[in-house]
């Protein structure tokens, strides 16, 4: 079978595409945003009936649609990006072929009818399990399936994303240490296959239960095993959005890691204890030791805690060096008053990093400890967690990355510039905002999963403090901004795609190994940052800048944390 060596090379960054590798990243992030586009509209239903004023769906509408919001936007569209991401840290990144391209693309097909079986069988009306669908509760068998045929599509991109490192080595394309943004890759990748294959324990049982071939699913089994999978699919997206925020780095500053072997130091603790964090969900389950529980969700897992600090202090620290070389070295904070904030890649990257540290970060360790997690477990205050890591943090770094593959990518340019501008700004602040007031009206005990907070009708009603519908209200109006800023996004992207203007540079074109396809005719500048590895800073410092920001978020943590210490010993009193 004859081996597709076309390949171009852009002429503004220096990268060089693959054609089969260019055509699978285009058509995985395309099917990622119709994913998004989905959920996001859906998020504005649920938004729109946990708003205590408006309350819009009725109970059936509304855990039909959380249903379908939760598995198009954790499942479908992070997962088909990164998949996207998988292959451009790859191919594009090692400057060679992809493997397997017909595996690759049996992997996007399996992908595609997958997360459409499992988003019909939602709609049809009777898979309304929520995206946990912990059993007893049963969903239609279509339900299932469509997950298992996602995973398994899934499963085969990475063997392909893997597959391709071996083609870059043997085919001497790159040599030495992968590139740091590669490295992260592989980190996502091998945690990837560990949470699909966690998915298949649990799910494919569950499948053949739904179908009458299994007689019993015991609840607590399920619950342990599903967060391997249900936790860990967003481990996937944080070792991914890290690696994205590197990338950038190196793209919009020519940023180099303060250390390239720290760095890979952190992605090597995300692969050892970065899953473990999945045991914050299981903190009240009675079948599980209390050993086990705190063993997971303190000793190990802070360490990865200690991996996310590392890559939150070497990024803007890479950056501040970067700008300072540049002459903004004036006092602290000038590298960073002088960066691009008109340019949706930073931004968007920047904002990102802060909200997955200060909200996604400092609120994901107060859940991870045994005792606090009482205060909050099964409130609200879940999802404003994760709505923290995985919107602000992951989605966001993933839209401002969108932002630099249109031009290079799709070659295409921008549409709405001054738009894309002040997208990160919409959907960035009012997603923090959303997250931050969910996570307060969870504090006061709003119930995560009940569809109506007033207990309407229901002769064994609750009232709320009166704080905590202020706290729904303003989350609900910072969800509108960010669906206007997701609109947005879509906006700009889908115009751009299809519509334009086209950007001429190289053709695709036969070269042979020997012809050295991997090397551009001259370094370019974000190729050569992206994979490569005078006096600055004050008082000693490189960058004193990043250091009073982790100085700053260290107080923000013990704070916090003394806080929910403080506020648990008045919820739970001793005698």
């Amino acid at each position: 079978m004859a081996i597709n060596r076309n390949f171009r090379t852009c002429p503004t960054t220096g990268l060089v595409f693959h054609e089969q590798a260019d055509r699978l990243i285009r058509w995985n992030a395309v099917a990622g945003v119709v994913s998004l586009l989905v959920g996001g509209v859906l998020a504005l239903l649920v938004t729109l009936t946990r708003w205590p004023a408006v309350h819009l769906l009725p109970a059936d509408w509304f855990y039909l649609v959380l249903t379908a919001h939760g598995l198009d936007m954790l499942v479908f569209w992070i997962i088909f990006f990164e998949i996207a991401v998988l292959y451009f840290c790859g191919a594009v990144l090692l400057r060679c072929r992809i493997a397997a391209p017909r595996w690759a693309w049996l992997g996007f097909a399996l992908m595609v009818i997958g997360a459409v079986t499992n988003n019909v069988a939602v709609f049809r009306g009777d898979s309304s399990v929520m995206f946990t669908s912990y059993a007893p509760m049963g969903a239609h068998p279509a339900f299932y399936l469509g997950l298992i045929l996602f995973a398994v599509g899934a499963l085969i991109g990475c063997f392909v994303f893997l597959g391709t490192l071996v083609v870059a080595r043997s085919e001497g394309t790159f040599h030495g240490s992968l590139p740091l943004v590669t490295f992260g890759a592989v980190t996502a990748c091998i945690i990837a296959i560990f949470t699909i294959a966690s998915g298949a324990i649990i799910l494919i049982p569950t499948f053949l239960w739904s179908i009458g071939l299994v007689s019993h699913i015991d609840s607590l089994m399920y619950r342990t095993v599903w967060w391997a999978f249900g936790h860990s699919s967003q481990q996937i997206n944080v070792a991914a959005h890290v690696s994205i925020w590197y990338a950038i780095a190196a793209i919009v500053f020519g940023a180099k890691a303060l250390s390239e072997r720290v760095s890979r130091t952190a992605f090597l603790l995300y692969i050892c204890f970065l899953q473990l964090a999945s045991a914050h969900h299981l903190l009240a389950d009675p079948g599980l030791t209390s050993n086990w529980k705190i063993f997971n969700t303190s000793y190990a897992m802070y360490l990865a805690v200690l991996a996310s600090m590392v890559h939150g202090l070497t990024v803007p620290g890479a950056i501040e060096v970067a700008q300072r070389e540049k002459g903004y070295n004036r006092g602290l904070f000038e590298w960073l008053r002088k960066a691009p904030w008109g340019n949706p890649v930073f931004s968007g990257m920047f904002i990102s990093l802060v909200g997955f540290g200060f909200l996604g970060g400092i609120s994901g360790v107060m859940m991870g400890t045994e005792q606090l997690n009482l205060i909050i477990h099964n409130t609200i205050y879940v999802p404003g967690h994760f709505h923290a890591t995985v919107v602000v943090g992951t989605t966001l770094a993933f839209m401002s990355m969108t932002y630099f593959l249109i031009p290079v990518l799709f070659r295409r340019e921008l549409m709405f510039p001054g738009l894309a501008r002040w997208q990160p700004y919409l959907f960035g602040l009012g997603m923090s905002s959303f997250a931050l007031f969910m996570m307060g009206a969870g504090t006061l005990g709003v119930p995560r999963r009940h569809w109506d907070i007033t207990f309407a009708g229901n002769p064994l009603g609750y009232e709320f403090p009166g704080t905590a519908y202020l706290m729904m209200g303003i989350m609900a109006l910072s969800g509108i901004v960010a669906v206007v800023g997701g609109i947005a996004y879509l906006l700009i992207t889908v115009g751009s795609v299809f519509f334009g203007k086209r950007i001429g540079g190289s053709e695709f074109k036969a070269l042979s190994v020997r012809e050295g396809r991997a090397s551009p005719p001259a370094p370019q500048p974000v190729a050569a940052a992206i994979t490569g590895h005078g006096s600055i800073g004050i008082g000693g410092f490189v960058a004193p800048g990043t250091f009073t920001l982790a100085l700053v978020f260290l107080v923000a943590f013990v704070l916090y944390y003394f806080v929910n210490w403080k506020y648990l010993s008045t919820l739970w009193p001793l005698s």
